[in-house]
């Protein structure tokens, strides 16, 4: 009797066991960030007036427009090189479309990487894989750099707000202090 008690206590213990090995602090991490990352990005470009998409800080940085591409691109790249899901197909865009198509591909982009980074597991984060210049770098490295990305793309789209002096969506939700 005590083995089919030893036996059962342990079955019952396989479900928790399972789920305590899928937690992912790292790329639990991951996945709040691009919560906020796409609520933040997107909440900028929805901010950006239409006809201030063509603004550019100086002649040599990238349009507002053509950060928002540039965030798509970077999302589009990023979570399919992390998770070795192939982005989906999309018409190629230009900065000067309507604010309304950029701000939609750019959701896009996020759901992409949603569903992308929704079936990582800590087992791969070693592995290498392709990265800009034709280099590799760990899975690791790669979520580490996309999280960087997004702060860099948001600290932008901040600034390329003030500077047309509308505030930045952190700012608003912190009172005008950020």
């Amino acid at each position: 009797m005590r083995p089919l008690r030893l036996a059962l206590l342990a079955a019952s213990l396989l479900p928790a066991a399972a789920l305590a090995q899928s937690h992912s602090p790292v790329l639990d991490a991951l996945r709040q960030n691009a919560e906020q990352a796409q609520r933040n990005l997107v909440d900028a470009a929805e901010s950006m007036p239409a006809d201030k998409y063509g603004f550019k800080p100086t002649p040599a940085q990238m349009s507002f427009g053509e950060l928002v591409l540039h965030n798509v691109g970077a999302n589009d790249y990023m979570c399919s090189t992390i998770s070795g899901t192939k982005a989906p197909a999309a018409p190629k865009l230009q900065p000067t479309g309507s604010k309304e198509t950029l701000v939609a591909r750019l959701k896009q982009s996020f759901a992409f990487c949603t569903s992308a980074l929704a079936k990582l597991g800590d087992d791969g984060l070693g592995e290498n894989v392709p990265f800009f210049g034709g280099r590799t770098i760990s899975r690791a490295g790669a979520v580490l750099d996309l999280v960087a990305d997004w702060a860099d793309h948001y600290g932008a789209s901040a600034i390329y707000l003030r500077l047309n002096g509308i505030l930045p969506p952190t700012a608003k939700k912190s009172g005008g202090s950020e």
